[in-house]
């Protein structure tokens, strides 16, 4: 089944026609052994350690030219929790009709989490999705043939959607 490999690092995995590991003494004694060699040591790598070390030798340059300017450096440091509620909150006490916002936001909720289960029980069935991609391309390709091909159809397209845009914002 497997062919004789000597080998002389003590630290080898020996398998004999695929059972557990055996000893380097009994593997040798067989013949049918089959002995792997040891992995290599893995060093951590240190150039993760040389790109963080010239990064802050950057910025610690960039400090002392702006200190040296007399200009103020800004802090690159992660945004507050309040920074990035605040906006939220002034958008929230604009609402009028919050029923009606948390509302929309629970049932968008739902219909993601519904979509997303009815496309992988799609997903799951078989030749439905390879049908469904061609329909895809064969659709994408129709609408590429009918709309973009000649500047005309690309004209009255982007007409189109300027006006469905102009509909949905309302003339400002």
């Amino acid at each position: 089944m497997a062919t004789t490999i000597h080998s002389m690092s003590t630290t080898s995995t020996t398998l004999i026609d695929g059972k557990a590991p055996l000893r380097q003494a009994a593997a040798a004694a067989s013949s049918q052994c089959v002995t792997l060699p040891p992995l290599p040591l893995r060093l951590p790598l240190q150039q993760n350690r040389v790109w963080n070390a010239t990064g802050y030798s950057r910025k610690l340059a960039r400090n002392v030219a702006a200190m040296a300017t007399g200009e103020a450096t800004p802090e690159a440091g992660p945004p507050d929790a309040e920074e990035l509620i605040k906006p939220i909150q002034e958008a929230w006490e604009k609402v009028e009709d919050k029923y009606a916002v948390s509302s929309l936001v629970v049932a968008g909720v739902v219909f993601l989490w519904g979509s997303t289960g009815l496309i992988s029980a799609i997903d799951r069935l078989p030749l439905i999705p390879g049908v469904l991609e061609l329909v895809g391309i064969g659709y994408t390709g129709w609408f590429v043939y009918k709309n973009l091909i000649y500047k005309p159809d690309r004209e009255a397209l982007a007409e189109k959607i300027k006006g469905t845009y102009k509909d949905i914002i309302g003339s400002s």
